[in-house]
């Protein structure tokens, strides 16, 4: 059984089979519910693809975790990956990459022999559209294989960015296309830059020569001793005294200048939510603080949000079962920060000693040990206190 087939069981009903199929699901836009994998080739810009390398980066840290009782079996191997061909950490930086250059990212479930759910896997379609069968929305897939899949709609989870036009897929990034053109075109003009600057291109005047033959002549003799690979002039070029009015051709490629270059990146900086202390991960401190509230921290709701609802039933998640994607906030801070963080709360019992050694990157203690909150001497738990006392704080 290959991955295709763990994702779309082969035995299960298919769309494309089914005669009473009732065609596209209605939306409310009157748009036909259809991605398609914008061509535009965004990965392949090398500041873009560091852009979105950025975000997956800080993204594939943050930690996946379930609550409640329901589906106990499927909640433990989640546990310990969302699916047996990837850590957390691929499948989050790949779920982050899909949907930074698609701005639609799908995760479907993994099941086995007997169709049992056993994890999720993040897919690429090239093509997906949502049919109506039996009052139901499905998902199907096209995959650039030529393979076709077919999942329930509720079963699966969608992420989206720049959503407006499409009441359940994002909008493409063509609006970033100008910028992208203007890299490309940059980078044209660099690269004729370096090759115009290994060439020697002259212009001359040339007597006795007035039938087109004898110039063709001339012009191939010049070559063959000038330029030639074994030719005899040493790397010098000789012109014969019949050549006048010697002008060498100076082409200077375009190239946008320092200014405008820091334009064109703003613009992709902008558009992904980065800068350049993020992209050359000098920041710290405030900065990625900012960067977690901004990039990281959305992302991890909406995954959150969209995968609960997708592995919960909606009495189940009225029960308390749900799946959250958190990560240690405070890691983001600088070492003099954490320090100081320690200081002022790690002896009055706000912090366990556990906490703390997470934040220097330690493990927890052995048997459980580093689960107390310490607390100075001059401090007391408030469960300690006497009335008197606790009047006297009051």
């Amino acid at each position: 059984m290959g991955l295709f087939d763990k994702l779309f069981r082969p035995d299960k009903v298919r769309v494309e089979d089914v005669k009473g199929a009732e065609g596209f699901f209605q939306t409310l836009t009157a748009y036909r519910p259809v991605f398609t994998s914008w061509s535009g080739m965004i990965y392949e810009s090398e500041y873009v693809r560091a852009a979105i390398d950025a975000r997956a980066r800080h993204i594939s840290k943050l930690k996946i975790e379930t609550f409640g009782a329901a589906k106990p079996s499927l909640q433990s191997k989640l546990r310990q990956g969302m699916n047996q061909f990837q850590t957390n950490s691929q499948f989050l930086y790949r779920l982050s990459t899909i949907l930074d250059v698609n701005n639609t990212a799908f995760v479907v479930p993994v099941v086995d022999e007997m169709n049992v759910v056993t994890g999720y896997y993040p897919v690429l379609p090239s093509y997906c559209e949502i049919l109506q069968y039996e009052g139901e929305p499905w998902l199907r897939y096209h995959f650039s294989s030529g393979d076709v899949g077919i999942v329930e709609l509720n079963r699966c989870a969608i992420l989206t960015k720049h959503q407006y036009g499409k009441d359940f897929f994002g909008d493409s990034n063509r609006a970033l296309e100008d910028t992208m053109k203007l890299i490309h075109i940059n980078n044209q003009g660099i690269q004729e830059a370096v090759k115009n600057s290994s060439t020697f291109r002259f212009m001359a005047q040339m007597d006795n020569y007035v039938k087109p033959d004898d110039l063709a002549l001339e012009r191939k003799r010049f070559s063959a001793k000038n330029l030639a690979a074994d030719a005899e002039s040493g790397g010098f070029l000789l012109f014969p005294n019949t050549y006048k009015n010697i002008q060498q051709i100076d082409v200077k490629p375009y190239t946008v200048d320092a200014e405008q270059m820091k334009q064109i990146h703003d613009n992709v900086s902008n558009y992904f939510g980065v800068n350049e202390d993020i992209l050359q991960n000098k920041a710290h401190g405030e900065q990625l603080e900012a960067f977690f509230d901004g990039a990281v921290e959305p992302f991890a709701i909406m995954f959150s949000e969209a995968m609960t609802k997708a592995i919960f039933s909606e009495r189940e998640r009225a029960q308390g079962n749900y799946l959250i994607a958190n990560a240690n906030r405070l890691q983001y801070m600088s070492v003099t920060q954490k320090v100081q963080m320690t200081k002022e709360l790690g002896d009055r019992g706000a912090i366990l000693i556990d906490e703390i050694r997470e934040l220097f990157n330690y493990p927890p203690l052995p048997d459980g040990a580093g689960q107390v909150a310490p607390i100075r001497g001059e401090y007391k738990a408030t469960d300690e206190l006497t009335e008197g006392e606790s009047n006297e704080e009051q």
